[in-house]
């Protein structure tokens, strides 16, 4: 990670426990709005919005469920897709992964993960790219916060999903409600109220489930 990504991530957002896991401390935004503005103007505006500076719903979910469920990752090699601020990929650290890939398209979203993971005291692999078109790796577990916010990422993501799921890695998703999720390929495994900020969600708290894809759907594609 570039020196100047980290210390803007420093600069903008502040180390805070997770509302929802509070066991997680990341470095989060007071004020989400002015931080959009900021990234996607002063920096360039092909730049990915800030979704590393907030506790999402969807990712809040699945790192309580990976915290309360540690068999889960304990001992195997985990990919978290779309980490964000690395939430997912340090509880499952903290739960026993063997190792953890954390994997985003926004190069502050990757200094945030390696930040994140240092605060709390544990190893992350932070990565930068799209991976979305290629497979798991040697990943044994995939888990994905909030990544089915718009058609085309939902698409890819599902297709990259089934691609692990077949290959024997569970894939589990946090997700808030949002539209574009197929939940007829998924089975509920937990559901929880989890408090959000209201100046994104416009709600303070979203109720959100944890899924699991079912793999090898008559029909899918990947």
């Amino acid at each position: 990670m570039s020196e100047l990504s980290s210390t803007f991530v420093r600069l903008h957002a502040r180390l805070a426990p997770v509302p929802f896991v509070p066991e997680v401390r990341l470095h989060q935004a007071d004020e989400p709005i002015g931080l959009w503005e900021l990234t996607e103007g002063e920096f360039s505006t092909d730049r990915p919005p800030p979704f590393w500076a907030f506790a999402w719903a969807g990712g809040q979910a699945l790192a309580r469920y990976v915290t309360d469920h540690p068999e889960l990752v304990a001992g195997r090699r985990v990919l978290d897709l779309a980490s964000g601020s690395g939430l997912v990929a340090i509880a499952a650290a903290r739960a026993g992964a063997a190792s953890v890939r954390a994997v985003e398209v926004d190069e502050l979203a990757v200094a945030a993960v390696a930040l994140n993971a240092e605060a709390n005291g544990v190893r992350v692999d932070a990565e930068l790219g799209d991976i979305l078109d290629g497979d798991a790796g040697d990943a044994e577990v995939v888990l994905a916060g909030d990544v089915f916010y718009s058609d085309a990422m939902a698409r890819r993501v599902l297709r990259f999903l089934l691609r692990a799921t077949r290959a024997g890695a569970p894939a589990l998703v946090g997700d808030p409600g949002r539209a574009f999720l197929p939940r007829d390929r998924f089975d509920e495994l937990a559901a929880y109220d989890v408090p959000v900020p209201e100046a994104l969600e416009s709600v303070r708290v979203k109720r959100t489930t944890v899924w699991r894809l079912r793999a090898g759907l008559p029909g899918a594609s990947g």
